[in-house]
């Protein structure tokens, strides 16, 4: 009979994986809709690629037998995760479009940080000094990122911070969802939620016609999202959160291979700096997550 540790630690293995692929997918996600974004509106963007993954998922959810598990769609946790996605996905696409995608993602990639400190103050987790040093540390490479000036933040690299804020919320609420809701019906009404509202929001906006590369980049931008939602579902219904959530750096090398592979961007030496503080940040945490599992039962850091 494998013990409570070894429990653990299966499920961060599980959980870890799942958020390492988890990311690659939305890196390239991100790509293609960044390149998607040059020739149409945000809105329509975010309410295709959400409709072409809600019909990837949906197909996935009937092939699969979970159709009778659809009625999750309308739990109340589920909803309030759903307007989560949704507040944080349409906040970071709107950033993503106007920042450099290694930019976007450095940002993006102080979720662990929040989600550490959500931890201590929403699930009222012990969060002892060193967790709370790596937090300032983090924060501080956001800053750099960032950088404040003469004219305050960037107006868009503050609105990528506050999605990454919300993400992170948004992973931490998913443990408020029964087990026995199916993780690829949260992933479908995640997906179909962020679609609807992008749709809604065109009606507000002015439709483009749509040609062959505007169609390719937007349903190939579905099926990496779509696996991505899902991975990411899976990582967080498992495991510790903090300890997984630490793997969410590994985008980073994505998004700095990609940047620079599609538009040429190569990151300057405070970013970079910036960057080196972030991972810094989230690779203490992780250790010391991995340090307290190996524990017997300790109080704190």
């Amino acid at each position: 009979m494998p013990s409570a540790g070894d429990a653990t630690w299966r499920a961060n293995r599980r959980g870890i994986v799942a958020m390492s692929v988890a990311m690659s997918m939305f890196i390239v996600n991100d790509t293609l809709i960044k390149l998607a974004s040059e020739s149409m509106p945000a809105s329509q963007v975010i309410g295709v690629r959400g409709m072409i993954a809600s019909l990837w998922i949906g197909a996935v959810v009937i092939g699969t037998g979970h159709a009778g598990g659809l009625a999750w769609m309308v739990d109340r946790r589920v909803l309030n995760r759903c307007a989560l996605d949704i507040l944080g996905t349409v906040s970071y696409l709107l950033a993503l479009f106007a920042l450099p995608l290694a930019t976007a993602t450095a940002i993006n990639m102080a979720t662990p940080l929040f989600i550490t400190a959500m931890a201590a103050w929403w699930l009222r987790e012990a969060v002892g000094w060193r967790r709370w040093s790596a937090v300032a540390v983090g924060f501080a490479g956001v800053l750099f990122i960032v950088r404040p000036g003469v004219d305050g933040l960037g107006v868009w690299a503050i609105v990528c911070f506050l999605a990454t804020g919300v993400h992170a919320f948004r992973d931490i609420y998913t443990r408020r969802i029964p087990a026995k809701a199916p993780s690829i019906v949260i992933t479908f009404a995640n997906a179909l939620a962020v679609g609807l509202f992008g749709c809604a929001l065109c009606l507000v906006e002015s439709w483009r016609p749509m040609g062959a590369r505007e169609w390719g980049l937007l349903a190939a931008a579905s099926v990496f999202l779509a696996i991505g939602y899902h991975l990411v579902v899976l990582a967080m219904r498992g495991g510790e959160a903090s300890v997984i959530g630490a793997f969410r750096y590994s985008g980073l090398v994505w998004a700095v291979l990609l940047g620079w592979a599609v538009w040429g961007e190569v990151p300057d030496a405070p970013t970079w700096a910036g960057i080196v503080l972030l991972i810094s940040a989230g690779l203490y945490i992780l250790h010391r997550e991995s340090v307290r599992g190996r524990a017997a039962k300790r109080g704190g850091d």
